[in-house]
């Protein structure tokens, strides 16, 4: 079974308030059995328009439990400290490629 993989593009306008998030967020991603790839850093668009603020990334080991973190209730709650703390919060789960044979 692949792994999964959470692609996320945000803008912090308010870090207090974001912090809030970040105090809850990575528990609520090791409950489901996931762990932080990219996490802010240095980062450059090298083709096309994207610019984004800060981009992280986080591998679980499947779509279903990638699924499941984001809808569970940890991660419910940790997303309601989020709330006016981004400009915006983009999030896309993506199914990585099966290994080769």
């Amino acid at each position: 079974m692949p792994a999964a993989y959470l692609l996320v593009e945000m803008k912090i306008s308010d870090p207090e308030r974001y912090k809030q998030y970040m105090a809850q967020a990575p528990a609520a991603v090791k409950a489901a059995g996931g762990e932080y790839l990219v996490r802010g850093g240095r980062h450059e668009t090298l083709e096309g328009d994207w610019s984004p603020a800060r981009v992280a990334m986080l591998r679980f080991p499947s779509y279903e439990q990638a699924k499941a973190f984001y809808d569970g209730e940890m991660y419910r709650a940790a997303r309601e400290h989020r709330q006016g703390a981004t400009d915006y919060f983009n999030m896309v789960l993506v199914e990585g490629a099966s290994a080769p044979v």
